[in-house]
């Protein structure tokens, strides 16, 4: 047989394998029906067994027919383990993590969904050490997200021989033809809306018209949930609570060099223009912080709102030397209210800080606290008011009238209807997290007129 009839014929099994693996998917979850049919099949012997590049399955045809005649389901779970990487976008999201610890972590939300489900063309046995990782993962988030994942397995402090084990139990596809960086951008953005597109016409099948057959696949619609959600540029999102006002600092926008350069040709060594001392900024001065306290609120996650926002705040570029911020701590009353005026001030609370209360929640006070702060005159121009919650309280039935939004973080977050008047915001902790880039470190100030 010539080489190229066998390469032929081996591609074709391949195709077959892969086809039957996909019919096989659609008969159990019809709602994934789009996703399976938006990857196309090429043969590959450079690839460790199978991999995706979000537009094809590439594969090895020996490992597929071996995979095969062991077990089909092998061929079935990889088929799905593949589509549901595009599917939550796990190509596109890595950004800055650290590739092989980024694998590991998708590779294991991937298999946690797959483990879940009932269908016997997927269903096997769960091994001691990998239902282990599982629990552990589960004790640290509610939904087995790669980047919840990836969080925890960063702070496990992995030895060496335990993450090549954790690699060996999860491991499914070959990774590397995933999007690295290098990639044109706008075909990096077509491949990310288009299995955004996917994703989100996929949630709408499982919640609506398939949603009886969906029923069994709970982790996966939940996960589905999550990674669907907006994102928000947390430091972006605090710009709305800036004012414009004059500083003492030299402008040298309104600096005029030919003026100057003018005088001293004129004169020797006196310019005739010389920079205003003075110049209107936007930055951030009377502003309210409300940590809801009560016991269904992580005191670790209320700690990392507030260091994360500290981080923020405390950069000079983002408050007036001079500021007026009332941080309250709160559950079903008033447990506490800190005014900071500075960056030492700051500083002081964050050193000392410790989470007092523990009761019920009610938003209600902070509301009426404020108003009376408001009635004494303790804010010139109160821009807004934040609230870290998890969202389960009393809300106030007006709007306050200056700008307020509820946070909630990914990992304790419960879907909750705010008032129509405040702005619900959803973060995950590395929306939080500082920039290392130097020019965006400048966080609010970089981004500010």
């Amino acid at each position: 047989m010539e080489p190229e009839e066998l390469s032929g014929q081996l591609a074709q099994v391949g195709s077959s394998i892969l086809n039957a693996a996909r019919v096989e998917l659609y008969l159990h979850m019809r709602f994934l029906d789009l996703a399976l049919s938006s990857l196309s099949y090429e043969m590959d012997f450079s690839v460790q067994g199978v991999g995706t590049d979000g537009y094809r399955i590439l594969f090895h045809p020996q490992y597929l027919i071996q995979r095969y005649e062991e077990n089909r389901q092998n061929i079935t779970r990889a088929y799905l383990h593949m589509v549901l990487h595009c599917v939550y976008r796990h190509l596109m999201r890595r950004g800055e993590r650290e590739e092989a610890l980024w694998n590991l972590a998708c590779d294991i939300a991937m298999e946690s969904v797959i483990d879940s489900l009932p269908y016997r063309s997927v269903r096997r046995a769960v091994s001691p050490f990998r239902r282990s990782i599982y629990r552990e993962m589960q004790r640290k988030m509610k939904v087995l997200t790669a980047e919840g994942i990836y969080r925890a397995l960063e702070g496990m402090g992995l030895s060496p021989g335990a993450f090549g084990r954790m690699q060996s139990e999860f491991f499914v596809d070959d990774h590397k033809y995933w999007p690295n960086g290098t990639e044109d951008p706008p075909a990096a953005e077509d491949l990310n809306q288009r299995w955004q597109d996917i994703s989100e016409k996929m949630q709408t099948e499982m919640e609506s018209f398939s949603k009886e057959q969906a029923e069994g696949s709970q982790a996966m619609l939940e996960q589905l949930k999550v990674e669907n959600r907006e994102r928000f540029d947390y430091r972006a999102f605090l710009r709305k609570f800036a004012v414009l006002k004059e500083e003492i600092q030299l402008d040298m926008d309104s600096f005029d060099y030919v003026f100057y350069s003018y005088g001293l040709e004129l004169y020797g060594n006196m310019p005739l223009i010389e920079p205003q001392e003075f110049k209107e900024v936007s930055k951030i001065e009377d502003f309210v912080i409300a940590i809801d306290t009560s016991m269904s609120c992580s005191g670790d996650l209320v700690r990392t709102f507030l260091e994360q926002t500290y981080s923020v705040l405390k950069k000079t570029e983002s408050f007036f030397r001079k500021v007026n911020i009332h941080i309250i701590q709160c559950d079903d009353k008033i447990q506490s209210d800190r005014l900071i005026t500075c960056e030492k001030d700051l500083k002081e609370y964050m050193d000392s800080f410790e989470l007092i209360g523990g009761g019920g929640t009610d938003f209600r006070p902070v509301f009426e606290h404020v108003a009376a702060l408001i009635d004494q005159g303790a804010f010139t121009r109160l821009k807004g008011l934040l609230y870290f919650t998890d969202g389960q309280g009393t809300y106030p039935a007006r709007s306050p009238g200056y700008d307020v939004a509820f946070i909630f973080m990914q990992e304790d977050y419960d879907d909750v209807h705010v008032p129509a008047w405040a702005i619900k915001l959803i973060l995950e902790p590395e929306d939080l997290q500082e920039d290392t880039n130097d020019e965006q470190n400048s966080l609010l100030g970089g981004m500010l007129p």
